[in-house]
């Protein structure tokens, strides 16, 4: 019986922590992110009949110096079809305090896509790099510090269900 009972309690708990993910990979880095550093990330093939969302996630320190985060991201599509953006993110208030999640260091779940399908058969490919500049300057911050980590994340789009 205490058996029974401890099986529907764990059934209950795994169905109910269930979520939409479908990917995630992260990068480490060593609290700093060198501008010559594209990172990349594979999104293995995945359903072509649903739609998802791409979420770039950074985790910051206090050692970031900056209010926004510049990011250059392309899609690499297994014909060879590039997508490039250049993004922008907040990372802080205007009064100085960190968005994002944690205590010594920040997560920070940022938009990349809303509701793209990946049609062609094959591993897709997203590169990232950051295009950080200090004011006045045309040259790009060579080391990026306070970056700890960098990661995607794919999941299915609420266009699944409805």
């Amino acid at each position: 019986m205490i058996r029974k009972a401890f099986f529907f309690l764990f059934s209950g708990l795994l169905l109910g922590c269930q979520t939409n993910e479908t990917h995630s990979e992260f990068v480490t880095l060593p609290n700093q992110w060198p501008l010559d550093q594209t990172l990349e990330f594979i999104i293995p093939e995945i359903d072509s009949l649903s739609s998802y969302n791409l979420f770039f996630t950074v985790r910051n320190s206090n050692e970031f110096k900056y209010s926004n985060l510049f990011l250059i991201a392309a899609i690499h599509f297994p014909n060879g079809k590039v997508i490039k953006d250049t993004l922008e993110y907040q990372m802080a208030n205007p009064d100085g305090t960190w968005l994002g999640t944690g205590n010594r260091i920040k997560e920070n779940k940022l938009w990349y896509k809303e509701n793209i399908r990946f049609f062609e058969e094959g591993n897709y490919e997203v590169k990232l790099r950051h295009a950080m500049r200090n004011n006045a300057s045309i040259m790009g911050v060579n080391e990026l510090e306070g970056i700890t980590d960098v990661g995607i994340i794919v999941e299915k789009s609420q266009a699944n269900r409805e």
